[in-house]
């Protein structure tokens, strides 16, 4: 009979095995410029989307999308994945990389960088709004509690939806699937369902960034503690799920997790 420790090792020495084949470059600090690159890149992309579809509605008097405009960021996020995943893991907030870091698959050294680089790329996309449609006109894209739902309530729904979103992430990373095609569309379509019936209680936002870019464009902060606090506490409670679920990390999530960038010298 295999005895624990023996499994354990085995399973070490695969996941080892398998880091090598599929990513023998991702822990190349010379690729971070990349992986940065690609998480303002991505998180503008989806502030631009997310906070956009309805600063775009009001602006131009067109409302006939409205009632597709929650899942819009659902189908940005999908095609971020795919076209991004395998640089830098595709994380776009706050809350995930830090949830990828409390599960150890993503090392706490990097986690400054990659926040970093989405409160700027959500900054640029809030900033980008603003210069088309006047900052004043950035109001709509805000997240906020909806009506008669009050701030602990917002605070409590944000906590309950990042939660599952975080357990949808690190659910289908434990295998190197987020940068494909189980993993795109369980988080896209995880995003746009969230955002179909949760958005008129708290906005459905998810990502402190999301919320914080466009709230510090219209110069309105007052509520913008509630899309942080949610956020980050039900990041905590999905690592802790997915610990429940999962048990311990693997090298195959930490591989998703950071990404599969692999390109040599020569650049191929």
């Amino acid at each position: 009979m295999m005895t624990a420790n023996n499994h354990n090792g085995l399973t070490a020495a695969r996941d080892r095995m398998l880091m090598t084949q599929i990513a023998p470059n991702f822990l190349d600090p010379r690729h971070e410029w990349k992986r940065i690159f690609a998480e303002v890149w991505g998180t503008f992309l989806l502030v631009l989307v997310a906070a956009g579809g309805p600063v775009a509605a009001v602006s131009s008097g067109n409302h006939a999308g409205d009632a597709l405009l929650p899942v819009a960021p659902g189908l940005m996020v999908m095609a971020i994945i795919y076209f991004m995943g395998t640089v830098s893991g595709a994380h776009l907030n706050p809350a995930v990389t830090i949830a990828f870091a409390m599960r150890r698959n993503f090392p706490w050294v990097r986690v400054p960088g990659y926040i970093i680089a989405q409160i700027a790329g959500g900054g640029l996309a809030a900033l980008f709004l603003g210069f088309m449609f006047g900052n004043a006109a950035v109001a709509p894209g805000m997240t906020l509690p909806g009506h008669e739902v009050t701030p602990v309530k917002a605070v409590l729904m944000e906590m309950v939806l990042t939660a599952a979103l975080v357990n949808t992430i690190l659910g289908t990373s434990s295998g190197a699937r987020n940068i494909g095609t189980n993993g795109a569309i369980a988080v896209g379509g995880y995003i746009a369902l969230a955002g179909m019936w949760a958005a008129p209680i708290s906005g459905a936002s998810m990502n402190p960034v999301r919320s914080l870019a466009p709230a510090l464009v219209c110069g309105d902060t007052a509520l913008a503690w509630v899309y942080v606090a949610g956020p980050l506490a039900g990041a905590l409670i999905g690592v802790a799920f997915e610990w429940i679920l999962k048990g311990p990390p693997t090298t195959a999530g930490t591989i998703a997790a950071q990404g599969t960038l692999d390109i040599d010298e020569t650049g191929t």
